[in-house]
C-alpha cells in the first residue's frame, strides 16, 4: 500500500510551482514530518512534508513545474515492501539512474543539514536533472528562470507600464540616530534580547509621514482611488532566490522592540526560505535598504498597487554645513519614488522632508510628531 504525495495549496492565487530540490533520496526511508522537497512559486518558497512512514519514490523530477494537486512522489509501506533481500543495502548509483530527479539544485535549496548539504552537492556532480542542467557552450550558460523572478521580472515591467513613476530625492544626517545607538544599544539589547537596527528608526519615520500625508498612503483600483487607513509597512529582503517583501503589520501600534523582533524573524524566514504568502501581502507602502550593498543613490521602483517606497542608501561621511562651519556628518541620501497619477510633487517633498527630520530628531519618533 503505498500513499501519495501531492502539491498541497500555498496561496489563494497560487495554481504551480517548480521543485527546486528533492531534499530525501529515491528509495530512501522517511518518517511522518519529514521535509521532502522544496516548492518554489511566484510568491514563496515552501516544504513540503511527509504525511506517513515508509519508502520514498521520485515521480516528478527536480526542476519540474508542477500544478496544486498533482502527484509527485508516493511514499510506500516500508513493512510491505521489505524482504531478506531488499534489507542489504542498494548501490548508490542503480538508485540515482532510476532517479535522476532526486538530485537538488544547490542554488535553490533551503537551509538544510550539513550532511544532507554535502550529499546533494556531491550528487549533483554527476546526477543532474535535464530539467534543471544549465546549458553551456563556453561562453555563456542558459538556465530556466525560476518562478519567483518570473513574477519579480513582471511586477516591475507592469509597475513601469502603469505608474507615472517620479522619483524626488533628499539626504539625512544620521548623527542624532547613530548616537542614540551608541548610548542605549548595549541596554536595548540586555532588556530586549534583539539589536537596535537603523530600519526600525526609517519604519517609524515613515509611518509618521504617512499621518502627516495621507496622499501617499493611496492605490489605485481602476477608476477608483483607495485610502488607506492603516500602516502596513513592507521591507525589502534579498534573498539568494530573489528579491522578497515582507509586511510588519500595525507597525504604527509597535514599539521599537516589537519592529526589531519583526524584521529579525523575517530575515531568518528569508534565509531558510520559509516566507508565506500572508508575510508577503497586504503593504501600504515599501521600504528598501539598498545601503547594505554599499549603494550610494539609485531610484527604486513601486511596488504596485502601492503609490510610494522609499530608498536608503550607504551612510558616508562627507562635509556639510551647520550654523555656517564646514563639518563632516555620516549623510544618508534618500529616494522617494512615487506615482505622480495620484501623487503630487508637493505631497511627495513634504513626505521625504517629514521623514528626514524623524531620522534627524528621533526623539520626533517617539512622541508622533
Amino acid at each position: 500500500m503505498s500513499l501519495d504525495v501531492k502539491i498541497p495549496a500555498v496561496g489563494e492565487s497560487v495554481t504551480s510551482g517548480m521543485i527546486s530540490a528533492w531534499l530525501i533520496n529515491d528509495g530512501d526511508a522517511v518518517s511522518k514530518g519529514d521535509a521532502l522537497l522544496t516548492l518554489e512559486t511566484d510568491k514563496v518558497s515552501t516544504e513540503i512534508t511527509a504525511d506517513a512512514a515508509g519508502i520514498l519514490r521520485i515521480k516528478a523530477a527536480a526542476g519540474a513545474e508542477v500544478k496544486i494537486g498533482e502527484v509527485v512522489a508516493t511514499i510506500e509501506d516500508s513493512s510491505a515492501v521489505a524482504t531478506p533481500e531488499s534489507e542489504k543495502p542498494a548501490p548508490k548509483k542503480a538508485a540515482k539512474k532510476s532517479a535522476p530527479a532526486s538530485v537538488a539544485e544547490p542554488v535553490s535549496a533551503p537551509v538544510v543539514s550539513l550532511s544532507t548539504a554535502i550529499e546533494a552537492a556531491n550528487e549533483s556532480l554527476t546526477v543532474v536533472s535535464e530539467n534543471t542542467s544549465p546549458a553551456s557552450d563556453g561562453r555563456s550558460t542558459r538556465k530556466k528562470l525560476s518562478p519567483l523572478r518570473r513574477k519579480i521580472a513582471a511586477q516591475l515591467v507592469m509597475a513601469q507600464h502603469t505608474a507615472a513613476i517620479l522619483t524626488t530625492f533628499n539626504e539625512a544626517d544620521m548623527s542624532a540616530v547613530m548616537a542614540l545607538r551608541k548610548e542605549l544599544g548595549e541596554d536595548f539589547q540586555k532588556q530586549h534580547g534583539i539589536k537596535l537596527g537603523f530600519m526600525s528608526f526609517f519604519i517609524k519615520a515613515v509611518v509618521v509621514a504617512l499621518k502627516a500625508v495621507p496622499q501617499i498612503n493611496v492605490r489605485v483600483e481602476g477608476d477608483e482611488l483607495v485610502q488607506n487607513h492603516f500602516y502596513d509597512i513592507g521591507v525589502a529582503v534579498g534573498t539568494e532566490r530573489g528579491l522578497v517583501v515582507p509586511v510588519v503589520r500595525g507597525a504604527d501600534a509597535k514599539t521599537f522592540p516589537d519592529l526589531e523582533r519583526d524584521l529579525a524573524g523575517f530575515a531568518t524566514k528569508a534565509r531558510e526560505g520559509k516566507i508565506t504568502t500572508d508575510d508577503l501581502s497586504g503593504g501600504v507602502f515599501t521600504l528598501s535598504n539598498g545601503g547594505i550593498y554599499g549603494s550610494l543613490l539609485s531610484t527604486p521602483i513601486l511596488n504596485p498597487p502601492q503609490s510610494g517606497i522609499l530608498g536608503m542608501h550607504k551612510i558616508q561621511e562627507r562635509a556639510v554645513v551647520v550654523n555656517g562651519q564646514i563639518v563632516a556628518r555620516p549623510m544618508m541620501y534618500l529616494a522617494l519614488s512615487y506615482d505622480h497619477r495620484v501623487v503630487d510633487g508637493k505631497e511627495a517633498v513634504t513626505f521625504l522632508v517629514k521623514v528626514k527630520e524623524g531620522i534627524e530628531q528621533p526623539s520626533r519618533l517617539l512622541l508622533g510628531v
